[in-house]
């Protein structure tokens, strides 16, 4: 299979995936306001989720460079020293 059929096939299928959503919503047998609510608040529980990890990240990030900043200190006072 091509990448335009490929396309095309999941743009068909977006179309019929909406039609059904339309027909749904105009049957008034969905309510979409606890299925936006529970959805809204699984993003929010993700992005919480991720902005935890992502602060646990710069931590690390920030001990290994002031690590490699006192390594690289003692190397030049070391160095310094030989000099010396």
């Amino acid at each position: 299979m091509n990448s335009g059929f490929k396309c095309g096939l999941w743009f068909l299928g977006g179309l019929i995936v909406g039609a059904v959503g339309v027909a749904a919503a105009n049957r008034g047998k969905v309510d979409f306001k606890p299925l936006a609510t529970d959805l809204i608040s699984r993003g929010i529980d993700v992005k919480d989720a991720l902005l935890t990890k992502v602060e646990a990240l710069k931590e690390d990030v920030e001990d290994l460079t002031a690590e490699a900043r006192l390594a690289s200190e003692k190397r030049k006072a070391g160095k310094d020293a030989a000099e010396a």
